[in-house]
């Protein structure tokens, strides 16, 4: 029997089938490692707080993208300070204290606690979800691409609750 009446597929189709996984693959893996890289610039502050200066800050003012206050100590060592920035978003509002953790050299400040480790995720849970998409069409894992945008909607979820 010929060799070609063996396989009813020609080999040009799966190399095309492997190509689609390995680059769908890698698109599905860099949409993840920017999730991460996104969140965990905030993240390492709110997460990593030890020997880091943390406190509550009385939000006074509010500009376009920023609110700032005075900032009250509560870890040794911190210092009190006239005047710190924060990132002005929607869980921000003038007239309120929040915990936060103070950003190394600077007066800039990260939200604290349970709603601020959960707001610096969400650039993943919006990963998670455009990753979920890619995993579905791309590579059609439909139970991978379910775990994943589930588990980012859950972590955006969380943290509209929470904050």
């Amino acid at each position: 029997m010929p060799a070609h009446a063996l396989s009813s597929r020609p080999a040009s189709a799966a190399v095309l089938r492997f190509g689609r996984l390995v680059v769908m693959g890698a698109v599905a893996v860099l949409i993840l490692v920017a999730g991460v890289w996104a969140s965990w610039g905030t993240a390492q502050h709110v997460m990593l707080t030890k020997g880091r200066e943390r406190g509550t800050v009385d939000v006074t003012r509010c500009g376009a993208d920023t609110c700032w206050g005075r900032f009250a100590p509560v870890s040794a060592g911190s210092q009190p300070r006239s005047k710190v920035v924060l990132e002005r978003s929607v869980a921000v509002e003038r007239g309120r204290t929040y915990t936060v953790v103070l950003k190394p050299g600077g007066a800039e400040a990260v939200r604290s606690g349970p709603a601020g480790v959960l707001y610096a995720w969400v650039p993943l849970g919006g990963a998670l979800l455009l990753a979920s998409v890619v995993v579905a069409g791309g590579l059609l894992r439909t139970r991978a691409a379910w775990v994943l945008g589930l588990s980012g909607v859950a972590l955006l979820t969380a943290a509209f609750v929470t904050v």
